[in-house]
């Protein structure tokens, strides 16, 4: 059966998809088809159902759920590496309440993050690799940057004016923040699905044994095309061996994310979740 299953290059899903794009996962009888694709063109797509699987922003789930399930694999959650606001000069927290903040991606779970964060805030939609540069020039007052460190900010000439892992951490009991994962259409046949989750898996625990060659995979996707922009340095830091298997702790952080979404009437209700094979 043919399975188009759709990756975001930048930062990990070239990651998560190496071994199979390397032919090193047995996937049985599916005629899998990578996609390559910007994570807001796949959130998209998934609200049409037209990729069979897909990486998709953990935010998106509650407008998909009707369409999709969750795999048991493939999560990412952020690892002291973004998302985080950015401006060139310090704020506070009661300045935020009334900065403007540029973003690339009204999708990302980046997004929901600041928007629990920061109720109410004001977002400017932008370029994704003009987002840095519009906080500099004072074009807004901070920049949602996806994937960076208090390093990085400040050797673009820009603070660190809030750590949205951190801060989620602080308020979710320690939670891990959810960034992507993996969804899989609900109306194929409950073996096919299964069969896919276990392709995503295994490519998954290949990558991992081969670190470097799936870094330097992803790095090629992300940086091959002007479509794709990523920070090398953030290349395969989101997936580890939790990534192979959704446990209780990574299902208890995606349910509150969603919950807390909910309960801010920023997303749909979602709950409960939707996993393959349950």
């Amino acid at each position: 059966m043919r399975i188009r299953l759709g990756y975001c290059p930048a930062s990990d899903g070239g990651f998560l998809v190496y071994g199979l794009a390397a032919g090193k996962v047995d996937c049985g009888s599916l005629d899998l088809e990578l996609i390559a694709a910007k994570l807001p063109a796949l959130n998209d797509r998934a609200t049409r159902g037209e990729l069979e699987a897909s990486m998709i922003s953990t935010a998106a789930y509650p407008y998909l759920r009707g369409r999709y399930e969750l795999a048991r694999c493939g999560m990412t959650f952020a690892a002291g590496h973004g998302p985080l606001l950015a401006a060139r000069e310090p704020l506070s927290d009661r300045d935020l309440k009334t900065a403007s903040v540029a973003v690339g991606d009204s999708t990302s779970s980046a997004m929901l993050a600041l928007q629990i964060h920061s109720p109410g805030v004001r977002t400017r939609l932008l370029p994704e690799d003009k987002i840095a540069q519009a906080a500099k020039m004072g074009l807004a007052d901070c920049a949602l940057l996806l994937s960076a460190d208090t390093d990085q900010c400040r050797q673009a000439g820009l603070y660190c004016v809030a750590d949205l892992a951190a801060g989620w951490a602080q308020k979710a009991g320690r939670l891990p923040l959810p960034l992507t994962c993996l969804a899989i259409r609900s109306d194929l046949p409950d073996d096919v699905r299964l069969q896919v989750e276990k392709a995503v898996r295994d490519s998954i625990r290949y990558g991992l044994a081969h670190r470097s060659e799936a870094e330097h995979f992803a790095k090629q996707g992300a940086n091959g095309s002007a479509r794709f922009e990523t920070d090398p340095a953030a290349l395969g830091a989101y997936v580890s061996e939790q990534t192979l298997e959704v446990d209780g702790p990574q299902r208890e952080a995606v349910e509150e994310f969603l919950r807390r979404g909910r309960d801010a009437k920023i997303v749909p209700d979602a709950l409960p979740i939707r996993f393959v094979g349950s």
